[in-house]
């Protein structure tokens, strides 16, 4: 796969093995039965959102689309296989030719969903479409998550933008995906080079305490960013004495300096005794900026405070307490027999605990109310209502293994910020909740 085909600076090697070891096992096994060229769908939901969340965000689908175009098992890939023999021969040489050919539907990035929302369609042979399971959910339930935590702390943060600074929190890969979830949720920028660099998110970043000490004087080291980043740079000054930075940073900087940013203390007490220190100073187009290990919920607290924007890392990377979307990926329904026009018949998982599944190749729609406000997901099987015939949440993805709906990121950020807003008021509470959206099943017809 070329760059120029993926629309990205850098090669993406393949994507073969980032699966788990018993989608190979069964593969070999249903070839030897017969049964891996059944037409099969699989379909990726949650049973629940996490606790207190009142709606999830569909994050990842992009980088799915360029997992599955880079899904072959190479000869390295086939070697690792055979020498740790995974699976057998017959089975070596069906993936030495694998190639997804089927068809995915999904909800768009940026989409919401909520529980029981067909997120993702996949339908093709077993085969094809059981190997890609693992891929699929690790890129979903990571993208998802952080993109659920950027969309609180967007609605949050307001008309204030939002700075993702969480690559030192978490895997240095994980961070690239990281940054790129938080600006489909509402993130303005990221301080990630290799982000900017991959996805072609706006990069910030000016210094940190470590050049202030390695300086005779706090005096010396903003001279020396001024002199190299100019007036408008963003001078941190929490290093020692915060008044007296502040002082200083305006001598040197003049009323032109651009920020400030603090990043210790109660940010609070310390952004309104900021802010009326800058305006005495003459410096009343200063922003402050603000960090120190922020939330939703720190967020809003702030929502009074003279703060311009917010920098936000650990608590983002990590999913503001929910790490992951907690999606699965199950077959739904799948055909009677081999034959290439068999009917498709609905399959279901049975069992306590909370983890059974609706059979049945699915639809979404969001029913609005008379104000235009979304009131249900509706989830259902075989015809879709008149009412809801234009209302359908899922879009074709890829056709006959090609794919067909590659966008630009910002799109999907600017779909979020719309779905978001067609949302009941509710959705933007912090407050513990049920989702905001009831999810009501409609069964009609066969699986097909």
């Amino acid at each position: 796969m070329s760059v120029a085909d993926l629309g990205l600076p850098v090669d993406v090697p393949s994507t073969a093995l980032f699966t788990d070891h018993y989608e190979l096992t069964m593969l070999q096994a249903a070839l030897r039965a017969g049964t891996v060229g059944r037409r099969s769908v699989f379909e990726v939901f949650t049973r629940r959102l996490p606790d207190g969340r009142r709606y999830g965000v569909v994050g990842g689908t992009g980088r799915v689309l360029d997992a599955v175009e880079n899904f072959r098992f190479d000869a390295g890939v086939l070697r690792f296989l055979r020498e740790r023999r995974v699976v057998d021969e017959p089975t070596l040489e069906w993936l030495a030719d694998y190639r997804f050919g089927g068809d995915i539907w999904g909800y768009p990035e940026g989409e919401v969903y909520f529980p029981g929302s067909p997120i993702m369609r996949v339908e093709g042979s077993f085969g094809e479409c059981v190997l890609l399971e693992t891929v699929i959910l690790s890129i979903l339930n990571h993208d998802s998550a952080i993109a659920a935590a950027a969309s609180r702390m967007a609605s949050a943060a307001g008309d204030r933008p939002l700075i993702e600074m969480g690559a030192r929190r978490t895997h240095e890969l994980a961070a690239v995906a990281a940054a790129r979830a938080a600006y489909v949720g509402g993130f303005t920028s990221t301080s990630d080079l290799a982000a900017g660099f991959r996805y072609n998110i706006p990069t910030v970043g000016t210094s940190a305490h470590a050049f202030t000490l390695l300086h005779d004087s706090e005096r010396d080291a903003f001279q020396a960013q001024v002199d190299s980043l100019g007036r408008d740079t963003t001078l941190l000054v929490d290093t020692y004495d915060v008044a007296e930075a502040v002082r200083t940073a305006v001598e040197i900087a003049g009323p032109e300096l651009g920020s400030v940013r603090i990043d210790s203390g109660d940010l609070l007490l310390v952004a309104h005794r900021v802010r009326q220190q800058l305006d005495e100073l003459g410096a009343r187009d200063t922003r402050i900026i603000v960090t120190s290990d922020l939330d939703e919920y720190a967020i809003a607290s702030l929502a009074a405070a003279p703060v311009d924007a917010y920098g936000v890392g650990t608590q983002l990377v990590t999913g503001s307490g929910h790490p992951t979307a907690s999606m699965v990926y199950k077959l739904v329904a799948r055909a009677e027999t081999g034959d290439a026009g068999a009917p498709l018949v609905p399959v279901a998982k049975r069992s306590t605990g909370g983890k059974t599944s609706v059979g049945g190749r699915k639809w979404a729609a969001r029913r609005l109310d008379a104000h235009g406000v979304a009131e249900a997901e509706v989830v259902g099987t075989g015809p879709v209502p008149d009412d809801l015939a234009g209302r359908q949440l899922l879009v074709e993805l890829v056709k006959g293994g090609e794919v067909v709906a590659r966008e630009p990121l910002d799109a999907a950020r600017d779909r979020h910020t719309a779905a978001r807003a067609n949302l009941p008021l509710s959705a933007t509470q912090l407050s513990r909740g049920e989702p905001v959206l009831p999810t009501e099943y409609v069964h009609g017809g066969s699986g097909s």
